[in-house]
């Protein structure tokens, strides 16, 4: 069999995803999750814990998740119980709850943070832009990842999006309810986000006697 001439492999040179891996970025699990929450608190990273928070309990999508603004989450001077934010991406809106630890959370960094609801929660801290860029939030998911000592190749905003949502599943099955909470428009693409790993099916597998 002959070789292209365009094959990295006859010239020399590495294949764009030498090195990375490709696919889906892995849901954290439960543990994790309060593992990077307890790294948060002890380092004293406010701020960060109530990003995470939010990101965990809204299932945004990365771009959605900076863009939050004070008013899209305060209420008569109270975080709401529930909130509404219009995804970029498809124009919709997407309703999501703020549970007692990202309340909490949240509260705490709004107080010290101050603003008006107009404001964006999580203003970035140079160079005057209104809003933390995804790419900070992504450096960010990076660090914390790590702290716990997972790889971060393996994790990445969308792990933060997809943990909830997995959990759900799991728990319940309920895949339309699942597509409703991330505000996909077509079951196709929730279908995508639940990916179960290899670990995760032989537990499934072992529990399920036949």
């Amino acid at each position: 069999m002959g070789h292209s001439t365009i094959d990295p492999a006859t010239n020399g040179r590495r294949a764009w995803n030498a090195g990375r891996v490709v696919g889906a970025k892995r849901a954290l699990k439960p543990p994790q999750v309060w593992a990077i929450r307890f790294w948060l608190d002890h380092e004293g990273r406010l701020r960060d814990r109530a990003l995470f928070d939010l990101a965990i309990d809204s299932k945004l999508r990365g771009c959605d998740v900076v863009k939050v603004k004070i008013g899209d989450l305060v209420s008569g001077g109270r975080i709401r119980a529930r909130a509404i934010v219009v995804q970029r991406k498809t124009k919709r809106p997407v309703q999501f709850e703020l549970m007692e630890a990202a309340r909490t959370s949240l509260l705490a960094w709004l107080e010290r943070r101050g603003g008006t609801v107009e404001d964006y929660a999580f203003p970035r801290r140079i160079d005057h832009s209104p809003h933390l860029s995804t790419r900070q939030y992504a450096r960010l998911v990076d660090e914390w990842v790590t702290a716990i000592g997972l790889r971060k190749e393996d994790y990445g905003t969308h792990s933060l999006r997809r943990t909830k949502a997995s959990i759900i599943y799991r728990a319940t099955g309920n895949l339309r309810a699942v597509q409703i909470l991330l505000g996909h428009t077509k079951i196709e693409s929730t279908v995508r986000y639940l990916v179960v790993d290899v670990e995760d099916a032989l537990t499934l597998a072992e529990g399920t006697e036949v």
